[in-house]
C-alpha cells in the first residue's frame, strides 16, 4: 500500500470515528466514561458509586445526562439503583438477562437435560478452583449463603433462589474472571432444574452443599470437585427416575 493511500485510508477512519462520536449522545458518551471511571478504580459488584452530584463534578457533565448515563448502564446490567440508598455495582457482571436465550426453548425436558450435562462438565472442576483460590473473606460469605439456605430448607421453603446464588458464589470464589461470567449457565440451570421436578429434595441437597462448602472452606480441591460432581450427578439421576 503506497503512503497516499495509507494516509488516505486513516483519513477515513478517523472520519468514521468521528461520525460515530457525534451519532451518540451524551448520556451514551458519559456512560462511557463512567464505565472507564468504575474499570479504572476496581470497583466491584456490590460496591456503591459517588452520589448523583459528586459525578456531575467527576463526570464535567450536567446532572439529566448524568441520570442517562446511569440508565444505560443499569439496562446493560452493569449497575443497579436501589431507590434512597444510591447507585451500586450489580452482581450480574454485566451480562445480559437471559443471555443464552433460554427462556425461548420450547422443550423443558431437554433443556434440563442438557444444562445438567453442561453444568457437569463446568462444576466440578469450579468447585475445585474455589477451594484452591477462596479468600477468607469469600469463605464468610459463602457460608453466610449456605446458612440462608440451610434455613429455607428446613422450614420447607422454595430455595432455588438462595441455591443459585450458592452456585454463582462458588464461580465467584475461583477468582477467574472468565469463569464468573459463565454464571448465568449454573444459575439458570438451578432455576430450570426446579422448575422441572415433581418433588421437592431437601436433606440430601442440605448434606450435599455442606460438604461442598466444607471442601472449599478447608481447601481441598479433589474433595470440593468430588463433592459437587456427585451432588449433580444425584440431580441428573433423580430427574432421569421422574421422567421415566
Amino acid at each position: 500500500m503506497s503512503g497516499s493511500e495509507l494516509k488516505g485510508r486513516y483519513q477515513v477512519n478517523g472520519k468514521h470515528k468521528e461520525d460515530k462520536m457525534e451519532k451518540q449522545t451524551l448520556g451514551e458518551i458519559a456512560a462511557q466514561k463512567l464505565l472507564g471511571m468504575i474499570q479504572e478504580k476496581g470497583y466491584t459488584a456490590g460496591d456503591k458509586l459517588p452520589t448523583e452530584a459528586e459525578l456531575v463534578e467527576l463526570l464535567g457533565v450536567g446532572r439529566n445526562t448524568v441520570r442517562e448515563a446511569l440508565r444505560i448502564l443499569m439496562s446493560r446490567n452493569i449497575v443497579t439503583i436501589r431507590q434512597g440508598s444510591g447507585t451500586f455495582i450489580s452482581d450480574k457482571n454485566g451480562v445480559a438477562d437471559d443471555p443464552l436465550g433460554f427462556s425461548m426453548i420450547e422443550d423443558r425436558r431437554k433443556l434440563t437435560e442438557d444444562l445438567i450435562q453442561i453444568r457437569v462438565m463446568l462444576e466440578p472442576p469450579i468447585a475445585a478452583l474455589a477451594a484452591q483460590n477462596a479468600t477468607p473473606e469469600d469463605v464468610l460469605a459463602l457460608e453466610a449463603v449456605l446458612l440462608e439456605l440451610e434455613e429455607c430448607m428446613e422450614k420447607r421453603e422454595d430455595y432455588s433462589e438462595k441455591d443459585s446464588q450458592f452456585h454463582a458464589m462458588i464461580a465467584g470464589c475461583s477468582h477467574n474472571l472468565v469463569m464468573t461470567n459463565l454464571v448465568p449457565v449454573i444459575t439458570d440451570g438451578v432455576q430450570v432444574f426446579a422448575g422441572s421436578v415433581r418433588e421437592t429434595e431437601y436433606e440430601n441437597t442440605r448434606e450435599a452443599h455442606r460438604r461442598i462448602f466444607e471442601a472449599i472452606r478447608d481447601r481441598r480441591p479433589v474433595d470440593a470437585q468430588q463433592a459437587m460432581y456427585f451432588h449433580l450427578m444425584f440431580n441428573d439421576i433423580r430427574y432421569k427416575d421422574e421422567v421415566k
